[in-house]
């Protein structure tokens, strides 16, 4: 029997940023799902503050070299991957030097939220897709982790979905405590359209593109939600129990894997 294949895109995984409750998921989710039998890829942004000399990250020359359009500008995907050796496992880095190559992750030195957050987490959302149908690996789940991933299940669901690498993947969308307080540019909603997508399928952002609508956005476009934080957004929260798709209540961190892995295998039934 094949190997069931899960996909992780990650807005954090330690030891590349700093332990938070979510960078730690990034790190040993993957790890655990692999070592329960299950087939692995892992993906996370390149933020200039990971040093990639003492991580060890290389350019993955036959990935790298491809090109995005957003905003009518060519922007080069670079894709650079490390290894966790006690793992086993490697993280691919989706990187830009215009979009990535500065000191801080999200805001700057002085907490102001990047104005260009809006571009950058496009790039990253069709970046990592892109990396994978260049893989040529097809996952049966892709879960994502951090409101930085809340695109893929709308590009996923709408633009990619008769790519047939991707026709039967599941989305699953894990909702973090990790709440933005500035919206995203008015221009985003054009910003991300690419083929596929309409504008009923981002009416939840039309008015406002903040988190509370960006993550309600990524909820409707998935196949399944997790409560990744005991503590989220309240409005998110009534919205994720209202919805008739499966869900996962928060769990504790020596038992999330158990209980993820066992949710993957109900919603794939």
């Amino acid at each position: 029997m094949e190997k069931t294949k899960v996909l992780f895109i990650s807005q954090e995984i330690t030891p590349y940023l700093p332990e938070t409750e979510m960078s730690r998921t990034g790190r040993y989710l993957p790890q655990g799902i692999q070592e329960r039998g299950k087939e692995i890829r892992t993906f996370m942004p390149k933020y200039g503050s990971i040093n990639e000399r003492r991580n060890q990250l290389h350019e993955v020359i036959r990935l790298s070299g491809m090109n995005l359009i957003i905003d009518d500008t060519d922007r080069p995907l670079i894709i650079k991957v490390a290894s966790i050796q006690s793992a086993r496992m490697q993280v691919y880095f989706i990187d830009n030097e215009d979009y990535f190559h500065r000191k801080h992750t999200l805001k700057d030195e002085n907490g102001e939220f990047f104005s260009d957050n809006d571009e950058r987490t496009i790039f990253f959302a069709r970046g990592v897709l892109e990396t994978v149908k260049k893989l040529r690996w097809s996952p049966d789940i892709v879960h994502c982790h951090g409101w930085f991933t809340s695109l893929v299940p709308l590009y996923l669901k709408k633009s990619y979905n008769e790519d047939p690498l991707f026709a039967n993947s599941k989305v699953v969308y894990s909702i973090y405590n990790d709440e933005f307080d500035q919206p995203l540019r008015k221009e985003f909603k054009d910003k991300l359209k690419i083929e596929g997508i309409t504008n009923k399928d981002i009416k939840k952002i039309k008015d406002t593109p903040d988190f509370v609508n960006l993550s309600k956005m990524a909820i409707d476009h998935s196949d399944a939600v997790i409560k990744g934080s005991e503590q989220i957004n309240p409005e998110l929260e009534a919205y994720a129990n209202e919805i008739k798709k499966p869900r996962l209540d928060y769990r504790s961190e020596d038992q999330y894997i158990d209980a993820y892995s066992e949710f993957y295998d109900q919603i794939l039934t």
